[in-house]
């Protein structure tokens, strides 16, 4: 029987990558979305093309009853989860902390805090063997952000990639002897499409030179390490954060 990993916004970039290199690796996938259905069932595809089961379930993480629904909808359609992968994540135009007003920085929290921490929160009441579940593993896609501080660009976003290191580390804590795992990967430069969202589609060819290896990197190359770090190989490894950044 399949394991299970349900993936938060993996509708594109590096969720969608993972999403395809989880299924070549057996996983049957729930693939999570936020707005466009068209990219997640094109990825429920790519599943389904590995031999593999998806089901795709909008649904947005900062929303409490929709974690917790989209949870449901995944272990209906495919069996327990095994294993979460939180990388759901959201940033907005770049811009100076003096330029932010609330209704950004709390919108940047919701998102990638608090849906990181429920997400988290549900992974861990149906995977702890403390509550009759079978173990299992969570990822969170944090960000070299989250030591580099994003000025004059998105300080929020690094901010709250920040909290997203100290979860994964005092998750890590509080679950391991309930047979779960917690870690955290750290991507630097990627190319995929938040750059856009944040104004400057280019931004990759732009950093790429203040990089040490002189590139930025694929979604493919993040989706090796997740995918690595649910697996049995990274048996003794949590609480640990990984970066991926050319050495950025």
């Amino acid at each position: 029987m399949s394991k299970v990993v349900l993936i938060t916004g993996a509708s594109r970039g590096i969720g969608a990558a993972t999403a395809r290199l989880a299924a070549a690796r057996g996983y049957a996938v729930g693939i999570n979305y936020t707005r466009d259905a068209a990219a997640a069932d094109a990825v429920a595809d790519a599943v389904h093309a590995a031999g593999t089961k998806a089901v795709t379930v909008r649904a947005d993480v900062a929303d409490e009853s929709q974690v917790v629904g989209m949870f449901d909808a995944v272990a209906s359609a495919l069996g327990p989860i095994d294993a979460l992968v939180n990388n759901a994540g959201i940033l907005f135009r770049q811009s100076r902390l003096e330029e932010m007003d609330a209704a950004r920085i709390n919108r940047v929290l919701a998102v990638n805090v608090t849906g990181a921490m429920l997400c988290a929160r549900e992974a861990v009441r149906r995977m702890s063997t403390a509550r009759g579940g079978a173990g299992g593993a969570i990822v969170n896609v944090s960000s070299a952000a989250a030591r580099l501080g994003g000025p004059n660009e998105y300080i929020d976003y690094a901010a709250s990639k920040g909290a997203v290191d100290t979860l994964t580390i005092g998750l890590a804590k509080e679950v391991a002897t309930h047979g779960i795992r917690v870690n955290g990967v750290r991507p630097g430069i990627i190319a995929t499409d938040i750059h856009a969202s944040g104004g400057e589609p280019g931004r990759v060819a732009r950093v790429a030179p203040n990089v040490p290896m002189q590139r930025g990197g694929e979604p493919e190359e993040v989706a090796s390490a997740v995918v690595w770090l649910l697996g049995d190989e990274a048996s003794y490894i949590t609480g640990a954060l990984l970066d991926i950044t050319g050495g950025r």
